[in-house]
């Protein structure tokens, strides 16, 4: 497990639920024969979504030098994925019309990172597409594509290492919220995303699939079918996606809903490895929901520093979970994410006060009031 800063570990150990013996969770993998074989993988990636899915809602016009300073501090934490916007029409999302901008700003510049970094910018259609690699074109080396960050991985190619870029597209697992949301039923959404998908493949991109509304759906209730959000996640991998990011939109899931859910998905044939979560913390069960996830394998997950975040077509939800949250959450337990939890803690107090919006991380506000009595005391003791 990576070290904690000082103020974190000091939660860490005032923490009711810490036990002597830290748990770890096995996942599955697939021995030579095909059996399957339990491993144990205490590594997580966060995926902060704070920049893309955080922002866009937002009604107070939040400018460009204050989303790309967010990406810019969000890249030092140690964070390894980041959302950094969306190609799409400014009339429907006006927060993300300048994201052609942070994309080349991104290609331009140097982004200091403690670790290599993924940029995923979302483009639901071709139009969208188009027009990021338009950018990408311009700065052709400034990358890397699919086929060099594989090559990297399996360890036949080295050097410097540059961002990846990645493209993703947002399905729906219920008729009514795709009607809502992107005017259209899903078997026409799909048809599209398809077209996406191929030529996001055609540029050697990584492709991530979106699925709203998986555990909850604000017009149909808890009535989603966990089959029918299996067959969707079917197709989009047969279409090309890399991996599919399951969306608890509402934050109506359970814990037993979710372990319903990834169950029907296991006897799907889908992966593990191609499986992320996305929760939001409506109803108080995200990190009850993101422990399911971990027994059944799954060490994908989206946050959003500050808990920022919410849904124009989902009534009444709550932000995504907070990524200082899951990062205290998941250290807790025994697992690394390589995140520095007292950077996030700034970041997330920062930007809230830069949009106008509550703190939602609770975890956040804790360790900047350890900080903050830690530094009390140090004055008082003073001679």
């Amino acid at each position: 497990m990576a070290k904690l800063p000082l103020f974190s570990r000091q939660l860490l150990r005032c923490s009711a639920h810490r036990v002597a013996g830290l748990r770890r969770y096995a996942t599955a993998s697939t021995s030579p024969d095909g059996a399957s074989q339990p491993r144990f993988d205490n590594h997580v990636k966060l995926v902060e979504v704070g920049a893309r899915d955080g922002l866009q809602n937002e009604k107070k016009s939040i400018p460009l030098a204050t989303k790309i300073d967010l990406i810019e501090r969000l890249a030092k934490t140690g964070l390894s994925s980041i959302e950094a916007g969306a190609f799409v029409s400014p009339k429907w999302v006006p927060q993300m019309n300048k994201s052609g901008e942070i994309l080349e700003h991104i290609l331009k510049h140097d982004v200091p990172a403690r670790s290599p970094l993924t940029f995923s910018f979302l483009a639901p259609n071709l139009k969208g597409l188009e027009s990021a690699n338009a950018i990408l074109s311009r700065y052709p080396t400034a990358f890397e594509t699919e086929t060099q960050r594989l090559a990297r991985a399996s360890g036949t190619a080295d050097g410097p290492r540059k961002p990846a870029l990645e493209i993703a597209v947002f399905a729906a697992a219920t008729k009514s919220f795709s009607q809502k949301n992107l005017n259209c039923s899903i078997a026409t959404s799909l048809e599209r995303f398809g077209e996406v998908i191929k030529a996001a493949k055609d540029a050697d991109l990584r492709v991530r699939a979106y699925i709203s509304v998986v555990l909850g759906c604000p017009f149909e209730g808890y009535d989603v079918n966990p089959h029918r959000v299996a067959e969707i996640a079917t197709d989009l991998l047969e279409m090309g996606a890399d991996e599919i990011a399951l969306g608890d939109t509402t934050g109506m899931g359970t814990a037993p809903r979710t372990k319903d859910l990834l169950n029907c998905l296991r006897k799907a044939g889908i992966r593990n490895e191609d499986i992320a979560m996305h929760f939001h913390d409506t109803y108080g069960q995200a990190l009850v929901n993101t422990a399911v996830a971990l027994e059944h394998g799954i060490r994908t997950f989206d946050s959003s520093v500050g808990g920022l975040g919410g849904c124009p077509y989902s009534p009444g939800a709550s932000g995504n979970v907070a990524t200082e949250d899951m990062v205290y959450f998941l250290e807790s337990l025994g697992m690394d994410t390589g995140v520095d939890l007292d950077a996030v803690a700034d970041i997330g107090a920062w930007i809230t006060n830069e949009v106008g919006k509550p703190h939602d991380s609770s975890v956040g506000k804790a360790v900047l009031a350890a900080r903050l009595r830690t530094k009390e005391e140090g004055r008082t003791g003073e001679i």
